[in-house]
C-alpha cells in the first residue's frame, strides 16, 4: 500500500495539468519518505492532454531514489469533478488521498508540511487543507461557513468575502466547516465513511456538501496555512458564465438535500433577486454577459425542483 494518493481531474487544462504535475514531483522531492502515487483522472479532453499523460507515463516521474507510481484514467465524456474523484478514490492505493485541481502549482514543500502534519494531527483534523494564494501570491479565500442564509445573502449582497464574512484566508491553523475543493487531504477511510462526493453535483459546492455530512458524523476540518498552493481558479470553465450557473445549481441542491422546504424557498429568493438586479445592471451599462448569464440563471431556479 502506498502513503499517499494525489488525485487530479484534468479537462481540457493540458498545460496546466503538466504544470501541476511537475510541482508535485517537485514538492516531494523535499521529503522522499512518502511513498506517493499520482492518479489523473481525464475528463475526455481534446486539447492533447490524453497524448502528454501518455507521454509522462511512458517517462516514468522520478523521485530522487525511486519512480512514482502514475495511473491514468482517460473517460470518453465529461463525468464532472464529483463522480471523477470517485473513480480515482476507488482506484487508489494510498491510506491517505489528496484531491488537487489541475490548475493548482504547488510551492515548494507544501505537499510533505500537509501530509507530515495531517498525520502527526489525525486526531484533531480528518479533513484538511492549505493555503490557496493567487498568481500574485495573494491570499485567496478558501475556506469558511457552512452556506446558511444570512451567509448566502452576504456573498450575493454585500461582497461577503471582501468583509471577511462568507469566505476567509486564516494565518494560523484553525478549525472550520468547509476548505476548498482545489486542495483536500484526508484518510481514505474517511472519504468512504463519509460516501465520498455527492455525484449529482457536477461542479461547484461538492466538497461543501461532503464536508457538511462529514460535521454530521463528527469529523472536523481544519485549514494548514503554512503548506502553500498557487490556485489559478476556473480552468476547466470557459468564461465566467458557467461557474455562476454551476454555482446557482450547487446552491439549489444543496439547500434541497439539507434544508427545510421553506429555507429553500427563501433562498430562492434571494437568487432570483440577485439575478434580476445583476440583469438590470446588465442593461444599463449594456453589459450582454451579464444579461445572459442571469436570464440563464433565472431558468435554472424556474424548473429546478
Amino acid at each position: 500500500m502506498k502513503d499517499l494518493s494525489i488525485i487530479i481531474i484534468s479537462y481540457n487544462t493540458k498545460e496546466i495539468t503538466k504544470k501541476c504535475i511537475d510541482t508535485i514531483i517537485q514538492s516531494l522531492n523535499y521529503d522522499t519518505s512518502i511513498g506517493a502515487e499520482i492518479i489523473i483522472v481525464d475528463n475526455g479532453s481534446v486539447d492533447g492532454s490524453v497524448e502528454m499523460l501518455q507521454q509522462i507515463k511512458n517517462l516514468k516521474l522520478k523521485i530522487k531514489n525511486y519512480n512514482v507510481k502514475f495511473k491514468t484514467i482517460l473517460n470518453k465524456q465529461n463525468l464532472g469533478y464529483a463522480k471523477a474523484n470517485n473513480l480515482a478514490a476507488k482506484n487508489a492505493e494510498g491510506k491517505y488521498l489528496l484531491f488537487l485541481n489541475s490548475d493548482i502549482e504547488v510551492i515548494n514543500d507544501a505537499i510533505p508540511q500537509l501530509y507530515n502534519f495531517f498525520i502527526r494531527k489525525e486526531n484533531a483534523f480528518n479533513f484538511l487543507g492549505g493555503k490557496l494564494l493567487n498568481k500574485d501570491l495573494s491570499p485567496q479565500p478558501s475556506c469558511g461557513p457552512f452556506y446558511s442564509l444570512p451567509v448566502i445573502f452576504g456573498a450575493l449582497f454585500l461582497r461577503g468575502d471582501y468583509w471577511g464574512l462568507t469566505r476567509w484566508s486564516p494565518n494560523k491553523i484553525k478549525q472550520v466547516d468547509w476548505i476548498s475543493g482545489a486542495c483536500i487531504l484526508t484518510k481514505k477511510e474517511f472519504f468512504n465513511k463519509v460516501g465520498g462526493f455527492d455525484e449529482n453535483i457536477f461542479m461547484y459546492m461538492d466538497e461543501v456538501d461532503m464536508l457538511y455530512r462529514a460535521k454530521k458524523l463528527g469529523f472536523k476540518v481544519g485549514f494548514y496555512p503554512e503548506a502553500k498552493f498557487i490556485h489559478h481558479g476556473c480552468a476547466s470553465s470557459k468564461g465566467r458564465t458557467q461557474p455562476i450557473l454551476q454555482v446557482y445549481r450547487g446552491f439549489l441542491y444543496f439547500y434541497k438535500k439539507h434544508y427545510s422546504r421553506l429555507e429553500a424557498t427563501i433562498l430562492k429568493f434571494m437568487l432570483k433577486l440577485k439575478a434580476i438586479i445583476s440583469i438590470l445592471v446588465g442593461k444599463i451599462v449594456k453589459n450582454q454577459y451579464l444579461i445572459k448569464t442571469y436570464e440563464e440563471a433565472i431558468q435554472i431556479i424556474k424548473y429546478f425542483r
